[in-house]
């Protein structure tokens, strides 16, 4: 596969990170410390990236204190988060396991029924710590450290997260949750979420990253990682919400790998930061992989919201599907780049990716680039882009009917969702997504 997103990198302006190798997650395998001294090698050799690069020309980071920055410590656990608070009833269903973490300990629950059956749910930690072995083996396959400063840096230091293994033919009918929290002055949240899929495999698994919003906090930095892998004949449907506060700066790099007839629903929903960097890529690696990955978003405020999607057909018969739709208000900004490719050979390709934007401010910007890199005949590859305003003849009709400004206007952008919404699998995380919409929509001027 050509390198499409890698550019001429110059020095940045920004300070170091204060964060030094004594910070690494302690560990007696060998192997796995390994994966860690390696990963800050590679932190300490990579520049930051900045707008000479090519993912990054529309995402300005020269504002990030990276000199003020502190690991949040692990201290005994008090009170949890409020699981109620934050993840009300998200997934309809009781649950088959949970797990809860930030800086205090995991908390971790799971039905004893499915480890019989040799599925592991748990921390990141943990899972380095209980299961070396295959952890080891897993680890970094699919993600590799060296891709940017900030992949390396949460490859190094992460010591949070959630490893999910499911092993062949193992069905789990109720879905995983785990939540992510971070709070805190200038405090870092680095995760990884490494999920793995046998073949023949099937789960739906709901990952939230979530924390207060209060805009007398200074900045919070936040850097992950989500390695996937969906074996043949295997089924995931993997859905992730962003709920960071607005002092939040976050950066992610991930990517899943699909094998023959295998398939992946991926759904990724961003309703907070400050600024957000999100790498998300899918690689179709064997014929039959099939992979949909839907995106929805709402900015407001100053927010900047910036999604870099590829969709990687690297076999015949592979088939891909993405829609990402987001709206727009304040003096917010998203961007979304898309890519679609066609490896030599890989023929019978069906990909289709679309990006569509509502700009309910005249001050919002966004910003939609769709491409297509094809080395193969016999393929079909479409794609589309819009960026548009609310529609003045349905706003008219709908004040005609007597339906008020704000509610015409709101009823306008959950028809504009509504195709994003109908993907969602559980009602309660569409719920939250209306309610996040309905909340944006009155605090505009």
């Amino acid at each position: 596969m050509t390198e499409l997103k890698k550019g001429f990198q110059k020095k940045s302006n920004l300070a170091a990170f204060p964060f030094t190798a004594a910070q690494m997650p302690v560990l007696e395998d060998i192997d796995l410390t390994g994966y860690h001294q390696s990963a800050w090698k590679a932190y300490q050799a990579l520049l930051f990236p900045n707008r000479s690069d090519e993912p990054w020309r529309r995402t300005d980071i020269s504002a990030l204190e990276t000199g003020s920055f502190s690991l949040s410590p692990m201290v005994e656990k008090s009170e949890p988060p409020s699981t109620r608070f934050l993840n009300p009833d998200l997934t309809d269903k009781d649950l088959a396991g949970q797990v809860v973490y930030s800086s205090e300990n995991p908390i971790c629950s799971f039905d004893e029924t499915l480890l019989e059956k040799g599925v592991i749910f748990t921390d990141f930690h943990t899972a380095e710590v209980e299961h070396p072995i295959l952890v080891n083996k897993l680890l970094g396959q699919i993600v590799k450290p060296d891709e940017d400063k900030f992949t390396a840096l949460a490859a190094a230091l992460a010591s949070d997260g959630t490893f999910l293994y499911v092993p062949k033919d193992v069905v789990i009918e109720q879905p995983l949750h785990s939540l992510y929290w971070g709070a805190g002055n200038r405090n870092t949240y680095i995760n990884h979420l490494l999920i793995w899929l046998e073949e023949g495999a099937q789960v739906t698994f709901v990952h939230e990253s979530a924390s207060l919003d209060d805009a007398s906090i200074s900045q919070v930095l936040h850097d992950g990682i989500v390695e996937i892998h969906v074996g043949r004949n295997a089924h995931l449907s993997f859905v992730e919400l962003q709920s960071w506060g607005s002092n939040v700066w976050s950066f992610t790099r991930e990517r899943a790998r699909v094998m023959g007839d295998g398939s992946l629903e991926w759904i990724f929903g961003a309703m907070g930061s400050r600024l957000t960097k999100n790498f998300s890529d899918i690689d179709l690696v064997e014929p039959g992989a099939k992979g949909r990955m839907s995106g929805f978003y709402f900015t407001n405020g100053e927010q900047h919201l910036d999604h870099d999607t590829q969709q990687n057909h690297l076999a015949p018969n592979t088939t891909s599907d993405l829609l990402y739709k987001g709206a727009l208000t304040g003096h917010s900004r998203s961007v979304w780049q898309g890519m679609i490719f066609v490896a030599p050979g890989a023929f019978d390709t069906d990909g289709y990716q679309a990006n569509k934007n509502l700009i309910l401010s005249k001050h919002a910007h966004a910003d939609s680039i769709p491409g297509l890199e094809i080395l193969a005949n016999d393929v079909r590859c479409t794609h589309g882009a819009t960026v548009g305003k609310i529609d003045t003849n349905q706003l008219f009709y709908l004040q005609s009917r007597g339906i008020p400004e704000r509610e015409a206007e709101q009823l306008i952008v959950m028809g504009f969702f509504a195709a994003i919404l109908e993907r969602i699998p559980f009602e309660g995380i569409r719920d939250r997504f209306i309610d996040v919409i309905r909340e944006k929509l009155t605090e505009q001027p």
